[in-house]
């Protein structure tokens, strides 16, 4: 056996491996030394200043994988990248539940979600590694998982408030814990029933295991800064918590119908982007005034 293929791990050399998983330590701890890690409010114009680095990150990997491995490969990736960025948007507002059901702080929501990308980066690896047969047997999840978003949704409508969402015996544990575990646990489950579409959704456009392991993480460490950056936007907005019910409705109703109804990426992205559009003209045409109770 050569050396050249002793060194190789999945079809990529061992150093691709090892330079990729130091890009990506010195990315999640660049993100945890800047400023809005540490601070009690937000700073929007960093977060997305934050994302829109990370995205540059992601398309110079593209243009390397382009010069080392071809055309191919990198089209590959970027479109690994964008599917996964895509489909991640459910997560973003699944999350902003969680954390207001919870009621933890800006601060509290950086530590979680910082623990939660290298928690999500472990079982991405390990799914990719195991492919889409042991996805499978996890896929009757998906079923509970959209109705107890439905159900989440049910409850947002018919509340005041984001937190009405998430049920008092939940946010009561977090009360009585002295950590944020029951807050990272409920994340890592998220990712977790999420990846179920998103990796399949992936290795349906390549089946280089480096380029949909990277294209994940990738669009896994842009996840964490876009959440700050959209709920900064969204705090904008009276009638949040509405726009928020009629998305979590969307998104459990997808994944309860999604054996028999397939909604383009595409489509998902306008029909979310059309709630929260609503939910904004609604803010700034109706005085916050004429509402009944805050969105917050």
């Amino acid at each position: 056996m050569s050396v050249e293929l002793r060194n190789n791990i999945a079809g990529a050399p061992l150093l691709w491996w090892i330079g990729f998983h130091v890009a990506v330590l010195a990315l999640i701890v660049a993100d945890a030394l800047l400023p809005h890690s540490r601070r009690d409010k937000p700073r929007p114009r960093l977060s997305w200043m934050w994302s829109a680095f990370v995205a540059l990150v992601a398309a110079g990997f593209a243009f390397w994988l382009n010069y080392e491995q071809g055309h191919q490969t990198a089209l590959e990736f970027v479109s690994g990248y964008v599917i996964e960025t895509s489909l991640s948007v459910d997560n973003l507002f699944v999350f902003l539940i969680l954390f207001r059901g919870f009621g933890i702080s800006y601060k509290q929501q950086h530590r979680a979600l910082l623990w939660g990308v290298g928690g999500a980066i472990l079982l991405r690896a390990v799914f990719i590694a195991l492919g889409v047969s042991l996805l499978a047997h996890f896929a009757w999840v998906t079923y509970i998982f959209g109705a107890i978003l439905l159900y989440a949704s049910w409850r947002l409508l018919r509340g005041n408030t984001a937190g009405d969402a998430v049920p008092g015996w939940i946010t009561n544990m977090q009360k009585g814990s002295v950590s944020l575990l029951p807050v990272i646990l409920a994340v890592e489950a998220t990712d977790l029933l999420f990846a179920i579409d998103s990796i399949p959704a992936v290795l349906a456009v390549s089946r280089d295991p480096f380029v949909v392991y990277t294209s994940n993480i990738a669009a896994i460490l842009g996840l964490r800064s876009l959440y700050f950056a959209l709920s900064s936007l969204l705090d904008r907005f009276h009638y949040l918590h509405y726009g928020l019910g009629a998305l979590l409705a969307f998104v459990a109703l997808k994944m309860l119908s999604a054996h028999w109804i397939e909604i383009p990426v595409v489509w998902s992205l306008a029909i979310m982007a059309a709630i929260l559009g609503l939910c904004a003209l609604a803010s700034v045409f109706i005085p916050q005034s004429q509402h009944k109770s805050p969105a917050a």
